[in-house]
């Protein structure tokens, strides 16, 4: 029998074993952090991230085109040459590797990309963006980069010198083996800008950050530890990963003022946090992924979760690989239903490995690929409006929305994109009035559910009642304009039951276009106000108007209307003063 003597020491006993357990626990949890947590996310959480994202230039927003699978000066002029005879806009051709002689000492391999293939596209109005990572090679993967002693002497030079992070430690990557640039260390920053300066002083216009710098570390053993020792202390995988992002861009900046770096947002689960930080990404991509649809088959529904994971946390422009950017064969119907949802994303690019020759696959493909280039080539001002708007610290260009994958896009269309091989889609839609883009007299009600079959032709895109939103429109394949529309704004009017709304366009040079409409007593009138551009404005009605005036014009029944689409054309020149008066 115990004694009552014993029950104190009994206490004591497990007093000292859960004070033991816990302090274990904390043990466990304090270690986790600083080995996992702490190098990835740094202290605070996520405090990397924060901060004003860039002002992208306008004309990162147009389509971009690039081809993986031969990668010479010949085949990129070949794609252009076809895209420039089927009339399908381009402005931006991405290089990726390889480019260079040996990866990242940014010497042309003339062979590939002569030096005269990139001032001719400088020429030709076209943007040139070059893939790049921060590693120094000691051996390469691909069979046309240097190999053996020339490969060799490159990293040890640069390791002898002390350029090199993590004590020059060698770390395989996809492309091979190397060791980390030091960004902290102001010799090996003299050497690394003095060979950038090879490819600088032929204008390009952005690099491509491919994703080395999440593989920052060095070894205790056969234990990776995410912390390496550089110029400037101890930094963290994390740390590494900032400098890399960061100091590209801000370099470029200093040599072309609309330089851009193209940066991962998110891959998969890896760095939930993000890669790049939000205000060093002027551009975000998120790869890559495969040709195919679903999720487990890493394809455009992975990419679609990952632009949403981007968007949560507030990336001002994203986007993905149009088709997906491995395999060998891009399926049409998923060729189609990507390149439809990435008009309504941050960035627009065509590339990777497949054929980008759209002319050599099917003609409904072609077809349906050029007039949706086309739409987004004419949505660029409404683009730029509203990202510059995010930079001057309004809401994001794409922000989630109730519904599976569902976001609005600026602050009148609801997205919802198709991600499996099918053309039925279930929407919800928010609350309001919403018209259906692709066939407008189709009006629902919000704050519902609608399950619809969407032809290859068409996709699930929604504008609000209220809306005014700037196109500009210069041939006839979306059918909201033609030709003559070059040179003015093309304003779409969604009144409805709606009894007032505005729209704005931002320039780039800060100019400021509007428009407003308001309704009362059986009559609209209409202010436009854009600083010496011609308008033209296409208003949805309910019913064709009784009369219209312009400016100071006489009041005439004689006026553009479309019957069968309930469409009002008003047409404002440069020197009217921007006002019109619809009599109901």
């Amino acid at each position: 029998m115990s004694s009552l003597s014993d029950k104190p020491r009994k206490r004591g006993c497990l007093f000292r074993l859960t004070r033991a357990f816990f302090i274990f626990v904390a043990l466990i949890f304090v270690g986790a952090y600083f080995y996992l947590v702490f190098p990835f996310w740094g202290m605070p959480f996520n405090g990397a991230r924060h901060g004003t994202p860039p002002l992208t230039p306008l004309w990162a927003f147009e389509p971009w085109l690039w081809e993986d699978d031969v990668n010479t000066a010949d085949e990129v002029l070949r794609l252009l040459k076809g895209y420039e005879n089927y009339d399908i806009p381009v402005r931006t051709v991405l290089i990726d590797s390889p480019w260079s002689l040996r990866y990242n000492d940014f010497t042309l391999d003339e062979d590939r990309y002569p030096a005269s293939f990139y001032t001719d596209l400088q020429a030709r109005d076209y943007r040139v963006v070059l893939w790049m990572t921060c590693m120094v090679n000691q051996s390469n993967k691909d069979t046309f980069y240097t190999e053996g002693p020339e490969a060799q002497a490159f990293f040890d030079d640069a390791r002898a010198n002390g350029y090199l992070a993590a004590g020059g430690a060698n770390y395989g990557w996809w492309k091979g083996n190397g060791g980390f640039i030091d960004y902290t260390n102001e010799a090996a920053m003299s050497w690394w800008r003095g060979m950038q300066e090879n490819v600088f002083a032929l204008g390009i216009d952005g690099w491509k950050l491919d994703g080395t710098a999440t593989f920052f570390r060095s070894q205790l053993g056969k234990l990776p530890l995410f912390y390496g020792d550089t110029a400037g202390g101890i930094m963290t995988t994390r740390g590494n990963m900032d400098h890399y992002y960061r100091d590209e861009y801000e370099y470029g900046l200093t040599k072309n003022p609309e330089f851009i770096t193209l940066s991962r947002s998110y891959d998969g689960s890896t760095h939930p946090e993000g890669f790049s930080p939000i205000s060093a990404t002027p551009i975000a991509w998120v790869g890559d992924q495969d040709h195919a649809w679903s999720l487990e088959d890493e394809g455009i529904e992975e990419a679609l979760r990952d632009v949403m994971k981007s968007i949560d946390q507030s990336y001002s422009v994203v986007g993905s690989d149009i088709g997906g950017y491995g395999g060998a064969t891009i399926p049409a119907e998923l060729y189609i239903r990507w390149t439809q949802w990435s008009v309504f994303c941050g960035w627009f690019s065509n590339g990777g490995h497949g054929n980008r020759a759209l002319w050599e696959r099917c003609e409904e493909e072609l077809e349906i690929i050029r007039k949706f280039t086309w739409l987004r080539q004419e949505l660029v001002p409404y683009i730029y409006t509203h990202v510059r708007a995010h930079h001057e610290g309004g809401e994001p260009l794409m922000r989630r929305a109730p519904g599976k994958y569902q976001y609005f896009f600026g602050p009148d269309f609801l997205v919802a994109p198709i991600y499996k091989d099918s053309k039925t889609r279930t929407v919800e839609l928010p609350e309001g009035r919403w018209h259906y883009f692709f066939e407008d007299n189709v009006v629902h009600e919000g704050l519902t559910q609608i399950t619809t079959d969407f032809p290859i032709d068409a996709f699930p895109v929604y504008v609000r009642e209220g809306a005014v939103i700037p196109f500009d429109v210069s041939r006839d394949y979306t059918d909201l304009g033609d030709k003559s529309s070059e040179g003015t704004i093309t304003w779409l009017v969604y009144p409805g039951n709606e009894r007032s709304g505005v729209g704005s366009l931002t320039r780039e040079n800060g100019d400021i276009a509007s428009l407003t409409f308001k309704i009362d007593d059986g009559e609209m009138s209409i202010i436009c106000e854009s600083k010496n551009t011609p308008d033209r404005i296409r208003i949805k009605m309910s019913q064709k108007p009784k009369s219209l005036r312009i400016s100071d014009q006489a009041e005439r029944s004689d006026f553009e209307f479309d019957d069968g689409q309930n469409y009002l054309w008003i047409e404002l020149d440069k020197n009217s003063l921007g006002k019109a008066v619809i009599v109901l």
